[in-house]
Parts: C-alpha cells; structure tokens; sequence
C-alpha cells in the first residue's frame, strides 16, 4: 500500500496549544479531592532550629524538600513564603524554584506567599517572574497587595489569565495594622476592603465552578458579615492553629462564604517535622477538622 502523507500540520490552519484550565476550576477539584486546606512552608530560623538544622542553605534545602516531600501528594495546597528562601540570597531561590517544581509535580496546588504590589513594568515585571508558565518560579497562584490601587494589579490579573494562574489579594488581614488601611472609609463609607472585594467578585463573574481572583481574609477577624465576602472565588484564611483560630471558627467568621474558603495553617503543621509521619498526620487532622466544620 502506498502511503500518502497528509498536510503539512500548518496548512490551511494555524495550530495552538489548548487554553490552560483556570486556577479557579483547579483549585476546587483539588480542595474536593484532598480536604480544604493549605499548608505553608515558613521556613524561619525557629522552625530550623526546632527541627534541629542550622539556619543556612543547607537547613533551608532539607526542611523545604522533607516538607514537599511529606505533604505535596496529598494537600490541596502548599503556600511557600517567598521571603524566608529570600534571606539566602541566589541560593535560596534555588531552593525555592526546586520546591516549587517538586511540588507541582507530586499534585498539589503551589501558592506563592510573595505579596508583591507596584506599579507599571515593574508590577509585569513580578507578574512574569511568579505567573509566565516559562518561568522557573511559576507558580498556580500569587499573593498580591492592592494598595498602590487596584488598577495597579492589571498586568498581574492580565499574566494570571493567560496562564491559567490564580491571585489572592490581600483585603482583610489578620494583623492589626491592617485595620487602618483595609477599614478606612472613603466619601460614600465604603472601605478599602469593600472595595477590593468589589472588584474581586466583578473579575469572578460568571467563572464556574469559582473564579481565579481570591481575596486574602484573616480567620482570626470575628464575624465579618457586614464584608461582601461573596466574591465567587477562594478566601484564603491564614490564622489557623498557632495565630488561635481554629477550624470551628471558620462558618462564624466566612458566613454563606464559607465553602470557597482555603484554611491556611503554617507552624500547627510544620511544628510537628522533621519526621515524615507527623507532618502527614497533623496536616490529616487539619483537614479532618476543617471537613468536619464545613459540614
């Protein structure tokens, strides 16, 4: 039989690659798979200690790879805190880049703990550093501080879509400082915060199953019913565990909001290393917990 090759591939159309599927969708499939939470990786020089390394490359090296390796195949999220491999200079972010490969690779969501805020090429600048899928420090979603303005966010947002990648912005922080800012109130009485979750939920319209666009909202903050929590996309909710929230709080704090929230907790898990088993088994309990809570 005569073999007749077909078409060069670009004739008569141009190919391209598939559109990625957005963080949103892929941050909810993980949460229903694995539980609902999300484990930071803080490694500062009191965790180095208390798991007996020496506070330089080599300690950072082992407690990031022991706790990727004990944790990125079964949570939904890990959150590295860009920061802590900073310290280390370039060897650090060498640290950081194989982490974030290795835990991408084993399943779980990467979050990058950066909250990076600036303005013009160089808010691209960070956006092309953390959200271009070519970059070695690419990561699923990015922590972004919106007080240079909202607006000022647009070439992150603009690299998130085109990545698939996902943003948390910061809106109600746990820490007290917060309060004069994100509650400050403008001619109207409407806050900061208000007003970035405004602009969160009009990102988030009509994505299913949730948008990509997150805010960042402290678990330790009370009831925040008078916050139009209802974006139509993850809150993520540090505090838990050694900041004294705890997973019972969290209908009280999140209201009708409750079931997008992303449980964050970093020291309750990690006080628990370097042994493998009881990483897992804290970050089980975790889940368990907040499972139990949501109902």
């Amino acid at each position: 039989m005569t073999h007749h090759p077909g078409p060069p591939a670009d004739a008569g159309h141009t190919s391209h690659a598939p559109d990625p599927v957005p963080f949103g969708a892929r941050l909810r499939a993980a949460m229903d798979a694995r539980g609902p939470l999300c484990v930071g990786i803080d490694p500062h020089a009191s965790l180095l200690t208390a798991w007996g390394l020496s506070d330089d490359v080599a300690g950072l090296e082992r407690f990031a790879r022991t706790t990727v390796e004990a944790l990125a195949d079964r949570v939904a999220v890990l959150k590295p805190q860009a920061a802590f491999f900073e310290r280390f200079g370039s060897r650090g972010l060498a640290v950081l880049e194989t982490a974030v490969a290795e835990a991408r690779q084993a399943g779980a969501l990467v979050l990058m703990d950066a909250k990076r805020g600036d303005i013009g090429s160089t808010m691209a600048a960070y956006a092309s550093a953390f959200l271009d899928a070519g970059s070695p420090l690419f990561s699923d979603a990015l922590t972004v501080s919106p007080y240079l303005g909202y607006g000022a966010l647009s070439p992150a947002l603009a690299a998130a879509r085109e990545s698939g990648a996902g943003l948390f912005v910061l809106a109600l922080t746990s820490n007290p400082e917060g309060h004069e800012v994100q509650r400050a109130a403008d001619a109207d009485g409407r806050t900061v915060a208000e007003t970035v979750l405004h602009h969160l939920a009009e990102e988030n319209a009509g994505a299913e199953p949730l948008g990509s666009f997150g805010a960042v909202v402290g678990a330790t903050l009370g009831d925040l019913s008078a916050f139009p929590l209802s974006v139509n996309g993850p809150l993520l909710a540090p505090g838990i565990g050694a900041q004294g929230a705890t997973p019972a709080d969290l209908p009280a704090v999140f209201g009708d909001a409750v079931h997008n929230v992303v449980p964050s907790v970093s020291r309750g898990v990690l006080l628990h290393g370097p042994d493998t088993t009881g990483l897992r088994d804290s970050a089980a309990r975790f889940a368990d917990e907040i499972r139990t809570a949501l109902g």
